[in-house]
């Protein structure tokens, strides 16, 4: 949005992620700068925290920090950006309070809410609360996406509609490249980034319906497809399908209802994000919880038609992209004034 209204703007980014994942959904020309800013939390698997290790690291992270933001503030400075957007690292924000750039934070959630939700009552978590505080705190803004945590220590959150990407339908090209005739049901089953350990093998085979996966695609099975093989943005995968099926995530939730397509999910319930995003989908779009037993199991054909068969709300529009372009445009030369 931001790259539209401004072609000139010039954009670094610096993720974990390599740059054939994030191409799909940034235009233009962009600077990948390769590098992790905070652990996040680390995960046993799509739907566990390792709670020991998120610890450790949180620990290191904090061990040395004002050395570590006087060496991202000297980073900072020498990119020379006219502000710092983060989601949702904290060293960076505190790292250009330090080098006096203008930054600000967008998310769902915080990291200092997360980490003390498991981590809050070991011996050094106060101290590492305070840090992250601060560093939050001094963002000129959190724009507290919808759906989302309430943030209630976080006195700059400033409330920002649904920010997700609507896809475009591309099933004639799905159906051709896999030989499909048109009337199978397509199902997407993905857990993003981290895998759950499924043996799709065991599935049954359903009349009708054809699985998109993201991993562990089983040999012999024509009823599983593997989504790599499409080349395609998963927005547009996504539009083109006739469900989802995932665990809660703010990506997949904001983008299902935006695109109007109905999900099951499987809960972490440990997750404190989580009941505020399932909260939200009820509202706004199609979703029914599975166990994680019946996702193992591939038991979804009850669910499947009882989510086929309900009445869906309209697609959610992503008002929080122009809400958040807006906001933030004011702090980039030639594009508005400095908000007070």
């Amino acid at each position: 949005m931001m790259r539209r209204r401004n072609p000139q703007l010039r954009v670094s980014l610096r993720t974990a992620l390599p740059r054939a994942v994030l191409a799909p959904r940034l235009a233009g020309d962009w600077q990948h700068l390769p590098g992790v800013a905070d652990p996040g939390m680390i995960m046993r698997s799509a739907l566990e925290v390792d709670v020991d290790a998120s610890a450790a690291a949180y620990q290191a992270l904090h061990h040395g920090w004002d050395q570590k933001v006087a060496v991202e503030a000297r980073h900072l400075h020498a990119l020379a950006p006219d502000l710092v957007l983060t989601d949702v690292p904290y060293l960076p924000l505190a790292g250009a309070a330090a080098a006096g750039i203008p930054a600000a934070a967008i998310c769902s959630l915080n990291w200092m809410d997360i980490y003390r939700h498991y981590c809050g009552t070991r011996p050094e978590a106060p101290g590492i609360i305070a840090q992250m505080l601060a560093a939050y705190g001094s963002a000129a803004a959190f724009l507290r996406l919808e759906p989302g945590m309430p943030m209630p220590d976080l006195h700059n959150c400033r409330p920002t509609g649904v920010v997700a990407q609507t896809g475009a339908h591309q099933r004639p090209l799905i159906n051709a490249r896999f030989g499909l005739n048109g009337t199978e049901r397509l199902v997407i089953v993905t857990t993003g980034g981290i895998p759950l350990p499924i043996d799709y093998s065991r599935w049954p085979q359903l009349a009708g319906i054809r699985w998109l996966v993201d991993w562990n695609v089983p040999a012999q099975r024509s009823d599983f497809l593997p989504i790599a093989a499409l080349g395609m943005p998963f927005t547009d995968l996504l539009h083109s399908c006739d469900a989802l099926v995932t665990k809660p995530g703010y990506g997949s939730f904001s983008e299902a209802a935006c695109n109007g397509i109905p999900l099951l999910y499987v809960r972490r319930h440990d997750w404190p994000e989580e009941s505020f995003l399932v909260d939200w989908l009820q509202k706004h779009a199609r979703g029914l919880e599975i166990s994680r037993s019946q996702l193992e199991r591939g038991d979804l054909a009850d669910a499947l038609a009882a989510l086929w068969s309900a009445a869906g709300p309209a697609p959610v529009e992503p008002r929080g992209i122009l809400q958040a372009a807006e906001y933030l445009e004011q702090w980039l030369p030639g594009c508005g004034q400095k908000p007070a």
